[in-house]
């Protein structure tokens, strides 16, 4: 099938699909990298003596994304901080991070193509669908309304609903629960070897799509079920035997 690199062919049986956010769905490298910096000023701005931090480059960042708010910021401050400045300051960097996120979040984002006609044509074949992202909640609510994402999903995940977060399998069990539905019933989509390694202790079939995070390293050497182009490309595969 064009577009699609397959392991697993036969996706008989599946009832719902696990899809992510940052990196999948929606291209969030903008709001990342404005939030950072404003982050990185603002804390300059309120400890003096650190003078002004050099901002860090777009790549970079988008190197960091994937593992939620704490992992991003203690990475950042790292790069830029010596260790003892780095542990001392990350309450402060965190609290302005998110103040900073919540200001931006969507501002510089934009939806993937084929998202939104992926997500109707498995609603479409009677599959229930979820969103399961370690972005917190607070950040993830509007960014799906900001999108025009959130209509398509039964339920969301941020990355603080639980005390686990992917790769961890909790939130995709939950969804398993939520859903009533047993892990061999369910799909997730994503962009990260986070999001294979979630599904893979969940016992729950994996695609991936080739134009996101995965921390900066290629998705290809991923294990997973099979990468797909897109999310129509992924309806197509998920939906050639209903």
């Amino acid at each position: 099938m064009e577009g699609a690199t397959l392991k697993r062919t036969d996706w008989r049986g599946i009832r719902g699909a696990i899809v992510d956010l940052d990196g999948t769905m929606v291209d969030t490298a903008g709001d990342f990298h404005a939030a950072v910096n404003a982050m990185l000023q603002a804390l300059s701005h309120l400890h003096p003596a650190l003078g002004d931090i050099a901002p860090l480059p777009l790549p970079e960042i988008v190197s960091f994304v994937g593992k939620g708010s704490e992992n991003l910021i203690r990475r950042v401050l790292d790069t830029r901080l010596p260790p003892a400045a780095a542990n001392g300051l990350f309450a402060d960097a965190l609290a302005l991070y998110n103040r900073e996120y919540l200001r931006i979040n969507g501002q510089f984002s934009a939806v993937y193509p084929g998202v939104e006609a992926g997500l109707a044509a498995l609603k479409a074949a009677g599959l229930r669908l979820a969103c399961v992202t370690n972005k917190p909640h607070d950040f993830t609510a509007p960014l799906l309304d900001k999108s025009g994402l959130a209509p398509y999903f039964e339920l969301v995940y941020g990355g603080d609903a639980f005390p686990f977060r992917k790769p961890d399998p909790l939130p995709l069990l939950k969804v398993c629960e939520a859903f009533r539905l047993e892990p061999a019933q369910m799909v997730a989509i994503g962009d990260s070897e986070n999001d294979a390694l979630a599904a893979r202790a969940a016992g729950i079939g994996v695609l991936l799509v080739p134009y996101g995070y995965n921390h900066g390293n290629p998705v290809q050497g991923v294990d997973a079920d099979g990468i797909v182009g897109s999310l129509v490309k992924a309806a197509e595969v998920l939906t050639a035997h209903r």
